[in-house]
């Protein structure tokens, strides 16, 4: 297949797609077309050195690889390459509490005072595990303040924290509540986080590329990301960074995370379970439905809805109207979430209904507009509408 030219130099020429062997070669090459051309041109917009995309459709899966993982290096993007996937790590951090709850090690009814001693008759204490789950526990920033480097420093941080609003009736987007569900998660279960993640969710969900520490013997498939201004870029370690945006993983993993999350692979029950639990509704934000980290809308969903959806203007603090009682996980529904570092920009969505899922990694951060756009885009030509 003929590549016609992008912007991005001959050594970063789009590299051939891959698929799940054993689909017919006419169905690749149509869905190949289809996401050609919804990727390309955002990767020439946005000057993306390299791109992974994953897509799940009528049953077949299939993942495409674009341009480079490094420029410096001019090595291709394969099915092995590793993108960060900044927040899209927070639903891995729900599961983990979610499959908690099923095992009866915490209840997200619970207080965080039950699990975190030091915050009793301080009004962190009295927020429940779902507020932090949903970026509803009171008004957080987006970051842990700079200054907070350890676990003493960051009880201390919670310890005097004080609510902007009553938990329960507004949103605002922050690392710091969905980091310390993780860190709570973790001791529920009586293990260090990354050791949950890697020993049992990642595992779990049959992932063979996907690490909160990317082993030495993996680093060469690890991609450099890039600044919006072009800045080599990749993650530093700080506090709560592991719970709230630190999973690196591949295009062919977070197609199967995806399918998880539709329920259309095999798991073992009590997993299946608590990935179901995360797509309980709680909170309504407009025409937004917030779940455990995830988000939906109404199917069919128009782009301008999505678009506004995923607009930096959702981080601000927003009123939420809470849904009594939550609502039951839905099919019928578009499902997504974005996730950036300062060098990466990924974004998964799908419909379990009409069993269609896309997970679009690249090694650069770019607008969340134009990653719903393609999605859109794809979906529209596997047959959305």
């Amino acid at each position: 297949m003929k590549f016609r030219k992008t912007g991005i130099p001959i050594a970063a020429c789009l590299v051939a797609a891959s698929s799940i062997a054993g689909h017919a070669v006419d169905d690749r090459a149509r869905v190949q077309a289809i996401v050609d051309a919804a990727v390309r041109p955002v990767m020439e917009k946005n000057g993306i050195p390299g791109m992974a995309a994953g897509v799940t459709a009528g049953g077949n899966t299939y993942t495409f690889e674009y341009g480079v993982a490094s420029k410096e290096t001019g090595k291709p993007v394969t099915p092995s390459t590793m993108f960060e996937l900044g927040s899209i790590s927070k639903t891995f951090t729900v599961t983990l509490a979610a499959l908690a709850e099923v095992n009866g090690q915490l209840s997200l009814s619970d207080k965080t005072a039950k699990y975190l001693p030091s915050m009793r008759g301080k009004p962190f204490g009295d927020v429940t595990l779902m507020h932090l789950g949903t970026h509803t526990a009171g008004g957080f920033p987006l970051q842990i303040p700079h200054d907070v480097k350890t676990s003493d420093q960051l009880m201390t941080y919670f310890e005097n924290w004080k609510p902007i609003y009553k938990p329960g009736t507004a949103r605002t987007y922050a690392n710091p509540s969905i980091g310390v569900l993780g860190v709570i998660a973790a001791r529920a279960i009586g293990k260090d986080f990354a050791t949950a993640m890697e020993g049992e969710i990642f595992p779990g969900l049959g992932l063979t590329s996907t690490y909160i520490h990317v082993p030495d013997a993996k680093m060469a498939d690890y991609a450099q990301g890039y600044t919006r201004t072009d800045k080599p870029a990749r993650m530093t370690e700080a506090i709560l960074a592991s719970e709230a945006y630190g999973v690196k993983s591949t295009a062919t993993d977070m197609i199967r995370v995806v399918r998880a999350n539709m329920n259309v692979i095999k798991l073992d029950a009590k997993l299946q379970r608590a990935i179901a639990n995360t797509h309980i509704g709680y909170f309504k934000d407009g025409a937004m439905t917030q779940d455990m980290i995830w988000e939906q809308y109404d199917d069919p969903a128009d782009l301008q809805t999505l678009l506004k959806g995923n607009s930096n203007d959702m981080i601000r603090q927003t009123p939420v109207a809470q849904l009594t009682p939550p609502q039951k996980p839905r099919t019928d529904a578009w499902i997504n979430k974005t996730g950036s570092t300062n060098g990466f920009g990924a974004y998964v969505a799908f419909i379990p209904e009409k069993k269609l899922g896309i997970a679009i990694l690249a090694n650069k951060n770019y607008p969340n507009e134009d990653r719903v756009r393609v999605a859109y885009r794809v979906f529209t030509g596997l047959g959305l509408k």
